[in-house]
């Protein structure tokens, strides 16, 4: 069986579901829970749990929530390369969920912002080794060189890797030719609706999906409720409906969906089977809260 690397951000999720309302300037009535959060963290939580060879790679402050985030990893069978950052704190996600399941982000990505090729082991990549980038780290002044740093080992070295778009607002931020610039390289983009559409210029996840593939071998477009794309440069575009549930958080669907679909893919499945893999897997997230495989 194959490795994975895992390279991204390790977070804790501060998850607050609206009852009803905001009201801006009092109170409005909240459920309140935190979970290990990140989006590298959890596609390697979710890889780690379908019983795949995995190795995180991570930045994390000296708090104790840091240390609790670590150990949830090792609870999952990953092999944890997470740094201890002596003067950042282990980055907090606070997400407010409404009552429909849509949520708004707060992200303050901590130790995170720092993530250095030093952090990177550079011996672990070869053999048959897939890597994962997650997008976030890339966004960062500070962490954009170590996450960089693994892509490259990639590249230089002949094995597969893909990289999470992560966040349409962050790319805008960023921009669009910059991001590409930076992943060039990649076996595989993947990307939701909204980020696809600003990367391609195309509103259409087909249309996206295959404009993209000028830059990429392959490209995944996830397009919620309504599943997702697969397209294979020179070839014709393949689509997964979704399950239907009812959505409760959709916080880190996108993460499971990404590890289901790539055991899936590098254990030799077709593009369909392995969009259906991610699917059927993102479903079990969309129903409770939290990112993260439950216990």
């Amino acid at each position: 069986m194959g490795r994975f690397i895992v390279v991204g951000d390790l977070m804790t999720d501060v998850v607050a579901r609206v009852m009803g309302p905001i009201t801006l300037g009092t109170d409005t009535p909240t459920k309140v829970d935190s979970y290990g959060g990140g989006s590298g963290a959890n596609v390697a939580a979710w890889l780690g749990r379908q019983g795949e060879d995995v190795v995180y790679v991570g930045r994390r402050g000296p708090d104790v929530v840091g240390r609790t985030r670590e150990m949830e990893l090792l609870g999952y069978g990953i092999d944890s390369r997470v740094i201890m950052d002596q003067t950042r704190p282990t980055g907090t996600c606070v997400v407010l969920v409404s009552p429909t399941g849509e949520r708004s982000v707060f992200p303050d990505p901590g130790a995170n912002a720092a993530l250095s090729p030093e952090d990177v082991p550079a011996h672990l990549f070869g053999g048959d080794v897939h890597v994962h980038v997650s997008g976030y780290p890339i966004f960062h002044d500070g962490g954009r060189d170590g996450a960089l740093t693994a892509l490259r080992y990639a590249v230089e070295r002949g094995l597969s890797c893909s990289v999470d778009a992560a966040s349409a607002t962050l790319l805008e931020r960023l921009g669009g030719d910059a991001f590409l610039s930076y992943v060039s390289g990649a076996t595989l983009l993947l990307a939701n609706k909204e980020e696809s559409r600003f990367l391609s210029g195309e509103h259409d996840p087909f249309g996206a999906a295959r404009a993209l593939t000028k830059y990429f071998q392959h490209v995944v477009v996830k397009d919620g409720a309504h599943g997702a794309v697969w397209c294979t440069a020179g070839e014709n575009p393949v689509h997964v409906d979704a399950p239907r549930v009812k959505v409760v958080d959709l916080t880190g669907a996108g993460d499971a969906f990404c590890a289901g679909m790539l055991a899936r893919w590098r254990a030799g499945a077709r593009p369909a089977e392995a969009l259906a893999a991610g699917c059927q897997l993102a479903a079990q997230v969309l129903v409770r809260t939290g990112a993260r495989p439950a216990d």
